[in-house]
């Protein structure tokens, strides 16, 4: 379905790891190359819960490096930590802001749509995430919903973890447009 297409998972240290995970296997599975951007080279720790230590991932390209252009669309996992770091990140703005600026997919889920805040992409769309920044999110002119998986346009969300599965059922045909 996805035939060879890269997909951009940015992603920082305290990410949620099954936010990370269980869409980077959607994506595979379905043919695509997923692929990890960070801030900095090396490795990346995810965390579990934003507690528990998860397991260590490799970076695939950096935010410096990184050109939003060959790609078909990004995902913004959550996790508390590395959702607020992104989105402060000037780097990371400008990355998802050219994915909006191109009309290109974004997926986010949880604590992931934050840095939309931040690059004024929201006002006039339906977007769901954690009850947690759903003031944040009404505040930058976003209709927020409670519901597990929002589709408007080539904007996706889900609430969190347990919304993992129609979140990866959603996002694939979304890449794959």
């Amino acid at each position: 379905m996805l035939s060879g297409r890269k997909i951009a998972f940015l992603a920082l240290r305290g990410v949620e790891e099954p936010e990370l995970t269980a869409p980077w296997k959607a994506v595979l599975d379905a043919g695509g190359v997923p692929v990890l951007i960070s801030a900095e080279p090396g490795t990346i720790t995810a965390l579990r819960g934003d507690w528990d230590r998860g397991e260590d991932f490799t970076v695939d390209e950096t935010l410096a490096d990184a050109q939003p252009s060959e790609y078909a669309g990004v995902v913004l996992p959550g996790g508390t930590l590395n959702s607020d770091k992104l989105r402060d990140n000037e780097d990371a703005q400008a990355f998802v802001s050219a994915f909006f600026a191109a009309d290109k997919p974004v997926a986010t889920i949880c604590h992931g749509a934050w840095i939309l805040t931040e690059i004024g992409v929201l006002p006039g769309r339906t977007i769901t995430s954690v009850a947690r920044i759903a003031t944040d999110l009404k505040g930058a002119g976003a209709t927020w919903v409670d519901e597990e998986f929002v589709r408007d346009g080539n904007l996706a969300s889900s609430r969190h973890p347990r919304d993992l599965e129609a979140f990866c059922h959603g996002i694939v045909p979304l890449f794959a447009e």
